[in-house]
């Protein structure tokens, strides 16, 4: 159409060529025609699908949603991006992925709820010239390419954090609580490897229970390690994430248990202030811009029909035996001390924004304000 010059017959046909091109488009929405990729030709040529996990994880909506969507706009002006959430339900992200394949999206980019259940969706994606982006989990099935952090790595940093914090408590006759992540979330079982390589020999695994990612489940698994073991025998807490230890933080609380190290992950806000306070001892910050970014360099790529093997560093083998060229950054470890230097260098936080209210005062104690 773009070769029509001039004329009124012209213009004319242009706009019946384009009325069936779009009704050609309508028809064949998330078939297995892929040709049109990045050409900005056919409904949803240019759309790209973001799939999140869930809502209780403050990273996703905060921090993943708006970067990912920003660096596409940057990378591809007239990229659109299909958002949806799951809510922590694996058969709604089985239909976000179906509603995904039906708007004609041509890369969907998933953190998956459950890496196994979502296999048979992805393979259904596949089957309909869709390329799919496993983003910080590792999902089943034929996924194109992996972007997250070297998860083993992360749980190995928090084992690490919680020996140094017990310092010379860390004994095989101290008793460490540990709770976990969610069995379905495949890094779960990472972080729980890397830990227990940390941790394992050199003090004692006392309780062990997964806490789901949920704040009130890793609270009252706390409750029960208490009750189990005495709170007076407990000489610290593996968390998994900042969300569940906060839950495990106010079970302590509640237990008069105070002084024992408590890690966590994700370096969310309130973590960065339990820190600050003293009640969480640390957390592991991974970046989520760059993982974001990653993330959408590589959706754009695969848009535009692009070998993404210039992205991978590695390659991974998931739980379906698929072998999935992978993007893995490098993870941090924070306590107190480094807060200044991390989160508020990086601008995840800005010092008023930890600082507010009851954090004020350990904050200037911390020297951040």
């Amino acid at each position: 159409m773009r070769r029509v010059a001039i004329g009124a017959t012209a213009v004319s046909m242009a706009i019946a060529l384009a009325a069936c091109g779009k009704a050609g488009d309508d028809k064949d929405s998330g078939s297995s025609d892929t040709s049109s990729a990045g050409t900005g030709s056919g409904g949803g040529s240019k759309s790209i699908g973001l799939l999140l996990p869930d809502t209780v994880t403050a990273r996703y909506e905060k921090f993943d949603k708006p970067y990912f969507e920003e660096k596409v706009k940057a990378l591809c002006a007239d990229c659109k991006v299909e958002y949806a959430n799951a809510a922590a339900s694996a058969a709604t992200q089985a239909q976000q992925v179906s509603n995904m394949i039906t708007k004609g999206v041509k890369v969907i980019v998933i953190s998956a709820q459950d890496s196994a259940a979502i296999k048979s969706s992805i393979q259904a994606a596949v089957d309909k010239g869709v390329k799919v982006v496993a983003y910080d989990r590792l999902a089943q099935g034929p996924v194109s390419g992996y972007v997250s952090f070297d998860n083993v790595k992360v749980g190995e940093l928090q084992g690490q954090a919680l020996l140094t914090a017990l310092g010379a408590k860390a004994t095989k006759a101290s008793k460490i609580v540990m709770i976990n992540g969610d069995d379905g979330d495949p890094n779960a079982a990472e972080f729980k490897k890397g830990a227990h390589q940390a941790l394992d020999g050199k003090v004692t695994i006392a309780y062990e229970q997964s806490g789901l990612w949920k704040d009130t489940v890793a609270a009252q698994k706390m409750s029960a390690a208490i009750t189990q073991l005495g709170a007076k025998n407990i000489a610290g807490v593996y968390a998994a994430n900042d969300g569940m230890a906060g839950g495990i933080a106010n079970t302590l609380k509640g237990a008069g248990i105070s002084g024992i190290p408590l890690t966590g992950q994700d370096a969310e806000l309130a973590g960065i202030q339990r820190i600050v306070a003293g009640t969480q001892s640390s957390t592991v910050y991974k970046a989520f811009r760059p993982e974001a970014d990653a993330a959408a360099t590589m959706a754009v790529d695969l848009l535009n029909g692009k070998d993404i093997s210039s992205l991978a560093t590695t390659t991974l083998t998931s739980g379906s035996g698929n072998k999935v060229p992978s993007q893995l950054l490098t993870p941090v470890s924070v306590t107190k001390a480094d807060i200044k230097g991390t989160v508020i260098k990086d601008g995840l936080y800005t010092a008023a924004q930890i600082c507010t209210g009851e954090f004020a005062a350990p904050c200037k104690a911390a020297g951040l304000q």
